[in-house]
């Protein structure tokens, strides 16, 4: 008895899962403008900043294998309910941390937005993995990020709108230039992160209500735990989680993925700055790579599986991933690109989007077929090793202080040619062995 849903079933499903995959996108692409704001308006140094990505993403490693045993016991209709609450909780959390220009509960507000997050994933990601055939799986995670990076594209330019002024290059040179003192620059200050408040309540308030509408909708649940007897057959009676290598390599590239995806879009930003570029006009180069990143995907929902298979576009990516990294630290020439004087590095930072659009949807399915009763602490592995947009932006950062924003880059490297290796050999791994 197969666990997908038959095929005529798939529109609603898809369509509930693909709104939600576009809360995840902009909840969380939303990080690339709150570091340089926060950096600015908390006057913080570029470690300091990158806590942003730290708090927020930290919950998957810590609440991903205790989400996995919440679903079990919930389901997946309330479960994702359960995590679109959580999520209202922790925006809800900014109105006090804004008024009280508190860095510390921002900070808590972010992991509490994580923790939902991190439940939403250990449920959607194999929802979507086994809602049609494993072969096809990769195009339907391509479509999921179509909404994604969709979201993650306006996210950061509906957040610039909501706060920043045409006004604030000039009062952030000040505030820069210690120009502004005193009681005077608290005030001021104080004004700029009381900004986010109402954003981050209306956000709230919709979250709340999609999680309403979540727990009551006719969306079919998913059981994977009855494959067990099926599953057992197939995977030579495996008792242990840790008995399958190629998920355990799996979830150590996805770390690696996550975090250099994160990398390339959340610290753009800065990097621009460091080119003489404003905070105004900077604010749109999270949604240029971004707008690779939907690139990507579109291609993998057109190519994959008739043209492609899901595992060659994953080679492909991970080697042209390393090429353009590669191209960040390297290659120095300035080039003028939207009327803005940059070097050329940061076009090679924002190309990565293209290739790391189709990374997760390689990985996933390679890494989840065939654990049978062991898929939602699978799952849950996975989204744990989300973690890695916590701790490689700090690596990033730590870099960045000590030396410089593009040196920071070097950090890209030793990731891609892991996720190369894993993309050629460490995906056939069956068993753990020295040959």
């Amino acid at each position: 008895m197969s666990h997908t849903i038959k095929k005529e079933s798939y529109i609603y499903p898809i369509f509930i899962m693909g709104f939600l995959f576009f809360i995840f996108g902009f909840v969380s692409w939303v990080n690339s403008i709150l570091i340089p704001y926060f950096r600015i308006g908390c006057e913080l140094n570029h470690f300091q900043s990158y806590l942003v990505t730290f708090a927020f993403y930290i919950a998957y490693f810590i609440m991903s294998v205790p989400a996995s045993f919440l679903l079990n016991k919930l389901g997946i209709k309330k479960g994702l309910a359960t995590g679109l609450w959580t999520m209202a909780l922790g925006a809800l959390l900014f109105v006090p941390a804004a008024y009280t220009r508190t860095y510390g509960i921002f900070l808590a507000g972010l992991f509490i937005l994580g923790t939902g997050l991190a439940i939403l994933q250990t449920a959607a990601n194999p929802y979507i993995t086994n809602i049609g055939p494993i072969e096809s799986a990769a195009k339907r995670i391509s479509i999921m990020g179509l909404c994604n990076k969709f979201a993650g594209i306006i996210s950061p330019l509906i957040f610039a709108a909501l706060v920043l002024k045409a006004s604030d290059n000039e009062l952030f040179r000040q505030l820069n230039q210690n120009i502004l003192v005193g009681e005077e620059r608290t005030a001021v200050l104080d004004e700029l992160i009381g900004r986010v408040m109402t954003p981050y309540a209306i956000l709230a308030l919709i979250l709340f209500i999609f999680g309403l509408f979540i727990r009551y909708s006719s969306l079919p649940e998913m059981n994977l735990q009855k494959q067990e007897k099926e599953e057992i057959a197939t995977s030579q009676k495996k008792d242990s989680i840790w008995d399958y290598p190629y998920l355990i390599l799996g979830v150590l590239a996805l770390f690696f993925h996550v975090g250099t995806q994160v990398i390339a879009i959340d610290t753009i930003i800065g990097y621009a700055e460091s080119m003489n570029v404003s905070l105004i006009d900077a604010k749109h180069f999270p949604s240029y790579t971004l707008i690779c990143t939907l690139t990507g995907y579109t291609i993998g929902v057109c190519l994959i599986p008739k043209i492609i298979s899901q595992t060659r576009a994953l080679q492909i990516c991970t080697v042209l991933g390393l090429l353009l990294s590669t191209g960040v630290v390297m290659l120095s020439k300035q080039v003028d690109f939207m009327g803005m004087q940059v070097d050329i590095s940061i076009c090679f930072l924002m190309l990565l989007g293209l290739p790391n659009a189709l990374i997760y949807a390689g990985i996933w399915p390679l890494a989840i077929h065939g654990l049978g009763r062991h898929t939602n602490l699978g799952s849950s592995l996975l989204v744990m090793a989300l973690c890695g947009n916590a701790f490689l932006p700090m690596v990033y950062g730590a870099i960045a202080d000590v030396y410089d924003v593009r040196t920071g880059y070097w950090v890209l490297i030793p990731c891609f040619i892991y996720l190369v290796f894993y993309a050629i050999y460490g995906y056939k791994i069956k068993i753990w062995r020295i040959r």
